[in-house]
């Protein structure tokens, strides 16, 4: 399977991934002409820049004869330009140069227009009021865009994780979120050429590294807010994150909403063999820190023989040196109960030479907060460790077979189609033993010899 993967050591935005697409191959001229078809005013620039030392692709977006400036310099030019009032945009404006600018407000009033994008045209030309462009609208400049009608879609599903994202943080519909007519442009210029080009890289797959989100404030319309900002954090529900040295954004909205939407997993470096290489660069550039995202296409490598699936699940542990064995054995039922997985105790050695038992239970992540409180009001202890792991897991389903006593269910495990194990359902061989006053190791032999005289092979 042909893949690209992202690799996000410095984060992600919309001129990075655009910058990347160029730099593995993909034509400037399908954006060109897609910017060109939108027939919104806007232009592409796209140069070769250097990131402490590193080669990558620049991607620039001019809306009347103005591009991008890092958030920071935006908003020094704001704070002179409009001392009279308040810069009234969105609050994603970044180094990486994200062009969300979504918000809410009250239309009729006249502003000094602004733009997500920093340094958009006119941010302190024009002093008339502007239009605000809303999802609907959006919807329809991109629907009619001469791209095909799977880059529609998918450039229509990016543009709405962005607003309902902004839509949350600011506890609105989303078809009340609007965007400033200059950030919009923007917006979908990044968004649409997203969506054309990852459909012309003709991957199978994309796949995406954990995120660094970056560290420090940022400044925004609506005040200084820790890094990511809301509706980027918003976005990045479910990815892996985290924050490196760089006290600077530097996942922006409009790359949160990328990989949210086009992303079909989150791995470390995947096995395959590497065809290319790709740097799409970011607007700054830090000392000792490459400002780049890195996109790397080959062929992943699939050991077929011994495919399963994979699944998430969270553990919890606690250790116990003074339960009664009475209530552990209580535990244990209600555990599983409440829906865990699974759970046992392992006899240890604990300090102070104390005898102990540590409780181990596996569960779904979305159950683990219930059982972790279970655990707190039914045993001992006094802290629960807990921790995410992926496991590799056989395909499984249910048969029923009949026996001379009733119907009991096989729990069947398969690898490649192949049946590797299966067993009677406990309960189901327990009830009727019970009922039937018969060796429950007869019931659960009967139910075996019936699912394998239907030509099954273990």
């Amino acid at each position: 399977m042909r893949i690209a993967y992202l690799e996000c050591f410095s984060g992600i935005s919309g001129d990075m991934f655009l910058g990347a697409l160029v730099d593995a191959g993909v034509s400037p001229q399908v954006f060109e002409q897609t910017v060109a078809g939108l027939k919104l005013g806007a232009k592409l620039e796209i140069s070769r820049v250097v990131r402490s030392g590193i080669s990558a692709t620049k991607v620039d977006v001019w809306v009347d004869g103005e591009k991008d400036m890092p958030r920071e310099e935006y908003w020094a030019k704001q704070d002179g330009a409009h001392s009279h009032g308040h810069p009234h945009d969105g609050h994603e404006h970044s180094h990486q140069s994200s062009r969300a600018d979504c918000h809410s407000h009250e239309h009729g009033h006249s502003h000094a227009p602004t733009a997500e994008r920093a340094g958009a045209p006119g941010a302190h030309e024009h002093a008339h009021s502007h239009a605000h462009r809303g999802m609907s609208e959006i919807r329809q400049i991109i629907s009619a865009a001469a791209i095909s009608e799977s880059a529609k879609k998918t450039a229509i599903s990016i543009f709405e994780a962005l607003g309902v994202a902004e839509a949350k943080i600011h506890n609105m519909p989303v078809e009340q979120i609007h965007f400033h007519e200059v950030g919009a442009v923007d917006a979908i210029v990044d968004i649409v050429c997203a969506a054309v080009g990852a459909e012309a890289l003709a991957v199978d797959e994309i796949v995406c590294s954990r995120l660094n989100v970056g560290g420090g404030t940022v400044k925004c319309a609506h005040g200084t807010f820790p890094v990511p900002a809301p509706a980027t954090l918003e976005l990045l529900k479910d990815a892996p994150v985290y924050s490196s040295e760089v006290q600077a954004e530097l996942v922006t909205p409009t790359g949160a909403a990328i990989v949210k939407t086009l992303a079909k997993r989150f791995s470390a470096f995947p096995e395959m063999t590497v065809e290319k290489s790709a740097y799409g660069a970011g607007s700054r550039d830090f000392a000792e820190h490459p400002n780049v995202l890195r996109l790397i296409v080959g062929e992943e490598i699939v050991v077929t023989a011994g495919k399963t699936d994979s699944e998430t699940i969270t553990v919890l542990e606690a250790n116990l040196d003074d339960l009664n064995p009475q209530v552990f054995g209580y535990v244990m039922d209600r555990l599983l109960e409440e829906g865990a997985l699974d759970a046992f105790g392992i006899p240890v050695q604990m300090k102070k030479n104390r005898p102990g038992t540590l409780l181990t239970v596996l569960c779904n992540p979305g159950d683990a907060d219930k059982l972790t409180h279970l655990l707190f009001g039914e045993t001992t202890t006094l802290g629960v460790r807990r921790r995410d792991e992926s496991r590799q897991i056989l395909a499984r389903r249910w048969e029923s077979v009949g026996t001379p006593w009733g119907e009991v269910r096989i729990k069947i495990a398969s690898l490649n189609g192949a049946v590797t194990n299966y067993a009677p359902e406990y309960e189901d061989c327990r009830r009727i033993a019970a009922e039937r006053h018969l060796p429950l190791k007869a019931v659960m032999q009967e139910a075996a010899r019936a699912y394998l005289a239907r030509g099954e092979k273990p």
